[in-house]
């Protein structure tokens, strides 16, 4: 399949018309006072990072809810970090485009929409009192790397990690009767509106793709390997085991050992994977920080 700037344009016109359509504001949709609802969790419980292990056996109740309300904290806290990376990265796109055209106006209604979904978890994190988990050292400086010189499939491909994997939770979480009202809506809003994102930027990482060349797809390949390690080892901060008071590397630990948050990654990820496989995204010197990320499958 051929992508021309004709056919990338009908595309943006689509997304913008959605997007007039089917836009919320946090601030009207989500009632930000009301109080939580007693015995629900913050994220599916078999999606705790400790389900099932035995210091999860260990906790109370009330502990359970409180460690998946830090998972919570922590996945928000990466989007947060992620969607101001891909801010940066759009602004920069479009300062070179032709603000006429329907892909530019798209990537500028984009931002509008990252800008709304920051201020969004920034609020859920601070309803929920909690830390901000973020990238700290070396994945912090990385961040601020590629936000600074990312341009085309690496650009294209590190967000959709992260837009992807956050998707998938967020989508279960959205219909889960167990999960607290405030997160539910939280994800459907982000979930309506971030599937517009997803298929903008499949359609331009596609498109990049035939117009790289082969040494540069090589550095983009170790780039987008390194985002994939990030993302999966750093969506839930070790930090938010404190908040049950257990050591933040006995946390790690235990849920890297956890059949049942191994099997969780990997299906977040797989939706990701899958395309990043199918454009010939993943191999060469980055695949050992892929299998490390957590997200790959098991015959892969």
């Amino acid at each position: 399949m051929t992508t021309t700037p004709t056919e990338r344009d009908r595309t943006a016109t689509r997304l913008l018309r959605s997007s007039a359509e089917h836009s919320y504001d946090p601030e009207v949709e989500i009632d930000w006072e009301a109080p939580f609802v007693d015995g629900k969790y913050f994220v599916p419980p078999h999606r705790s990072s400790l389900y099932g292990t035995a210091l999860w056996e260990r906790m109370t109740e009330q502990q359970r809810v409180e460690l998946t309300k830090h998972e919570v904290a922590s996945i928000a806290g990466l989007g947060v970090w992620f969607e101001t990376i891909l801010m940066q990265l759009l602004v920069r796109e479009y300062f070179k485009q032709d603000p006429t055209a329907p892909h530019a106006q798209y990537a500028l209604t984009e931002i509008a929409d990252e800008c709304r979904h920051s201020v969004m978890f920034g609020r859920m994190i601070a309803r929920l009192d909690a830390p901000l988990y973020q990238p700290v050292g070396v994945n912090q400086w990385l961040g601020k790397w590629i936000a600074h010189t990312g341009v085309g499939p690496r650009m294209y491909a590190a967000i959709l990690i992260a837009e992807e994997i956050l998707d998938t939770l967020q989508r279960e979480a959205m219909n889960h009767e167990d999960v607290q009202p405030l997160v539910r809506m939280v994800s459907r809003i982000h979930v309506v509106e971030e599937a517009r994102h997803v298929r903008y930027a499949r359609e331009e990482l596609a498109r990049q793709i035939r117009a790289a060349g082969r040494g540069r797809l090589a550095f983009d390949k170790l780039v987008i390997a390194r985002a994939a390690y990030l993302t999966g080892r750093r969506l839930i901060d070790p930090r938010v085991y404190r908040a049950v008071g257990i050591d933040p590397e006995q946390g790690r630990r235990a849920a890297r050992a956890n059949p049942h948050h191994r099997e969780t990654m990997r299906w977040a990820g797989e939706r990701v994977v899958a395309f990043l496989s199918d454009l010939d995204l993943i191999g060469g010197p980055g695949t050992a920080l892929w299998h490390a990320s957590g997200l790959l499958p098991r015959t892969a």
